[in-house]
């Protein structure tokens, strides 16, 4: 009975719905999924919750006196609810009043975030496509996740998502492999997630059948629990950030026991010979031994020595976590990564080399062919104006201000307009007090969402949303095997439209609604994508069943390939003709490119550079290292207000994790309300204490919705309010979360209620106020 629910499709995975009386009463997991998620089931209750945002709202202070009015009580105004069609008027009077007296430059549509997993609800997509044909938008690049890494991997093998997403498999790792070393761990919580949706989550299985294989795997990270205890890791407790130092430690060692492989440094890299002088110690008389790494990671320096040993013995893989990215200088541990991998010269070959994040998300070491999935065409942006993803705060504060990025000079424009749809920058983005100062500066700030985050409520119109329950789509993820037809399974509630919708109503009154719509309905845009797809698919010889056929199967799985996945395994067999899109087509260990800019913050090798915060320069004010790593109960802050991420919770607070020791020295006991502080900000969360927890470290993960008093202090536990808003380099200008000192105390006084699902003050408009 239960393949006639129907199906949904998510980023966490797959589901079937139970409907009663047209309310959604359950999910069922997918039948085709060995490893189900239940971060999906949580939306269940989260639909008709009291943050649901069910019609078209105003800011009070901004509806009765304008854009730019009262822009400080964002976050603090009641709200006027209104009909669509003042809503609509209301969004198309304010952008063309912005083009005319700004331009389209003036409107920040960057719009960050995960949405949804449905290829054409897409709402960052439905946005851009919408702002493109209404003359364009200042836009972002890259993303919140590996940012660093996207900036400075494609001067080091020439492209970052390719190599990405064709990360070596599990099954050449189980088939081949003997050791591997992994850099912030491969914590499966984070691989319950895939960008587009995923039929069924693979890393548990991938983990076991390698160490079933008789794999071994070494955990080099703070948290042991970075690391699943099916494996039997050998843990490595090593300082946060310091892994750019413990690789420089094992690469001094392979080179003067003489355990490289010169052959692969010839053949398939360039500029061995300019690190060396910085490895040995030659350039700087700094001798980057194992005894220096030691100094700098607490990590014993004969355990370096001995790791390094076994690592030249083996077949290794070196996997490098996409959370080393987001810390200051977060561009230096994936080019070392490399670095080490091609001194064992392994690259290439089955079961080793090196691979970006097994378990950052479910594809990441997956067999699967990639699908040609077809995307919303946005169009053409007019507009040459963007700024890296993380620089928002920047951005808004410093209009006209110059900066750097990636070899360029840049200067950020004068936003007066923020639209946002299908993210939350309130929950991802660092230093959430300085961001709320910052977002007073736009004179309008629009978000298209279903329920109210804070973003949501730190809005001047808020467009009311669909979820995928809720619409018909089409699941196609790039990272996985499954294409999933998405049914309806119940009606919007109350005036909530679709993201296509919201923004044809609002084209309409614009006189662009045939340019926005293509001139078909949303069925033929869903019979379109999937076509594209499976044509192009089929010139890669991966057969898709006909629209007919999908529809009445509601899933269909492409064959996976017949011989396991390795990276980079042409560029191994033949670099001359498979060579890499770098200046040189090889790995570039010195690259001149990046030298050449000239930055003293990311010099043209892989460099040890020491992080603006870490337990190295850490004094008596805030001593602990903060570590705010993914959650295991949501996808960010998606679904935090449902049932199954707060149950995950203790008394409505996040948890913070403690090493015993720490914790006792300060008074502190299991299931103690504490506040966590440093002069950024300040949140509460609840203790809970672990000997699986490196010295000096507090952990607590991100994703609670942030709730800040009048003082900034966030109630639910929402860990950004301590991070600090800095780029990675002039390079990536990626996050750099993970560099964070911190002190940790009880908190004595009365506990402050938690505020963060309920709604805002809302107001019905009087009829003879209404032009709805």
């Amino acid at each position: 009975m239960s393949q006639n629910m129907p199906l949904t499709a998510t980023h966490w995975g797959v589901y079937r719905a139970r409907v009663q009386d047209g309310r959604v009463t359950g999910l069922e997991d997918f039948e085709q999924d060995p490893d189900p998620s239940g971060i999906g089931h949580g939306i269940v209750d989260a639909l008709d919750a009291p943050s649901r945002i069910t019609a078209p709202m105003v800011r009070e202070s901004w509806l009765t006196g304008g854009p730019g009015t009262r822009t400080d009580q964002r976050g603090q105004d009641a709200f006027v609810q209104v009909g669509w069609d003042e809503a609509a008027e209301l969004v198309a009077a304010e952008l063309t009043r912005i083009h005319k007296t700004h331009g389209a430059q003036a409107i920040y549509a960057g719009s960050y975030g995960w949405a949804s997993a449905g290829r054409f609800h897409h709402a960052p997509s439905q946005l851009k496509r919408f702002l493109n044909c209404a003359g364009g938008f200042t836009r972002s690049l890259n993303t919140y996740s590996f940012a660093a890494a996207e900036a400075m991997i494609p001067h080091v093998l020439g492209s970052y998502r390719e190599f990405l997403n064709t990360s070596t498999g599990w099954r050449s790792v189980a088939q081949d492999g003997e050791l591997v070393v992994a850099f912030g761990g491969i914590p499966v919580k984070n691989g319950q997630i895939e960008s587009g949706g995923t039929g069924a989550h693979i890393q548990m299985d991938g983990l076991r059948a390698a160490r079933d294989a008789g794999v071994a795997f070494v955990n080099i990270s703070p948290l042991a629990v970075d690391m699943p205890e099916l494996v039997q890791a050998d843990w490595l407790a090593a300082r946060p950030n310091t892994d750019v130092a413990i690789m420089l430690g094992l690469a001094h060692t392979l080179y003067t026991e003489s355990l490289h492989d010169p052959d692969f440094m010839d053949r398939y890299c360039v500029g061995f010979d300019r690190f060396l002088p910085y490895l040995t110690g030659a350039l700087d008389g700094v001798s980057k031994d194992a005894d220096w790494a030691a100094a700098i990671s607490e990590l014993p320096a004969e355990q370096i020595r001995a790791l390094a040993r076994r690592m030249a013995k083996h077949r290794t893989m070196i996997s490098v976590s996409w959370s080393l990215t987001r810390s200051h200088h977060g561009e230096q541990p994936f080019w070392m990564g490399i670095a080490l991998a091609a001194m064992l010269g392994q690259i290439g070959l089955p079961g080793g080399g090196i691979a970006f994040g097994y378990s950052a998300s479910n594809g990441i070491g997956g067999d699967y062919r990639q699908l040609p999935g077809a995307s919303v065409p946005q169009g053409q942006n007019p507009i040459d104006r963007y700024i890296p993803v993380a620089r928002i705060a920047d951005m808004l504060k410093n209009p006209g201000a110059r900066f750097d990025f990636d070899g360029k000079r840049l200067r950020y424009p004068d936003i007066r307009l923020v639209w946002w749809a299908g993210g939350n920058p309130y929950h991802h983005h660092q230093d959430l007090n300085r961001l709320q100062r910052a977002w007073a500066k736009p004179e309008t700030v629009i978000v298209n969402d279903w329920c109210w985050t804070a973003t949501a409520r730190r809005a001047d119109i808020v467009l009311p949303s669909t979820t995928h329950l809720e619409r018909d789509d089409l699941m196609m993820s790039q990272r996985d095997p499954y294409v999933v037809a998405m049914k309806q399974a119940v009606p919007p509630p109350g005036a909530a439209l679709n993201d296509h919708q919201i923004f044809r109503r609002i084209a309409a009154r614009m006189g662009i609604e045939d340019t926005f719509t293509g001139g078909m309905e949303e069925a033929d845009w869903l019979r379109w994508l999937y076509d594209k797809t499976r044509q192009s698919a089929a010139a890669q010889t991966l057969n898709l069943p006909d629209w007919a056929e999908l529809q009445d199967q509601g899933w269909a799985r492409t064959a996976p390939p017949d011989q396991p996945t390795i990276m980079m395994q042409a560029f191994r067999e033949d670099p001359e003709a498979n060579a890499l899109a770098t200046p040189s087509g090889r790995i570039e260990i010195f690259c001149q490119t990046v030298a050449d800019f000239g930055y003293d913050d990311c010099p043209g090798h892989p460099t040890w550079l020491e992080p603006y915060e870490w337990l190295g320069n850490a004094g008596q004010r805030h001593p602990l290292h903060l570590m705010s790593n993914q959650p295991t109960r949501k996808l960010h802050s998606q679904l935090d207000q449902g049932a199954y991420s707060r149950g995950g919770k203790i008394e409505g607070r996040e948890p913070v994790t403690l090493n015993s020791a720490d914790a006792r020295a300060r008074g502190i006991g299991t299931g103690d309300l504490v506040r966590l502080f440093n002069d950024r900000g300040a949140c509460l969360g609840v203790a809970q204490l672990s000997d699986a927890i490196r010295p000096g470290v507090v952990q607590m993960s991100t994703g609670a919705w942030w709730d800040p008093d009048a003082s900034g202090m966030c109630r639910h536990g929402n860990p950004n309010v301590l991070t600090r808003d800095i780029g990675t380099s002039q390079l990536g200008q990626g996050p750099t979360a993970h560099s964070c000192l911190i002190q940790v105390e009880r908190f004595n006084g009365t506990p402050p209620p938690v505020r963060a699902f309920e709604p805002p003050v809302i107001r019905q408009r009087s009829p003879d106020q209404s032009r709805a």
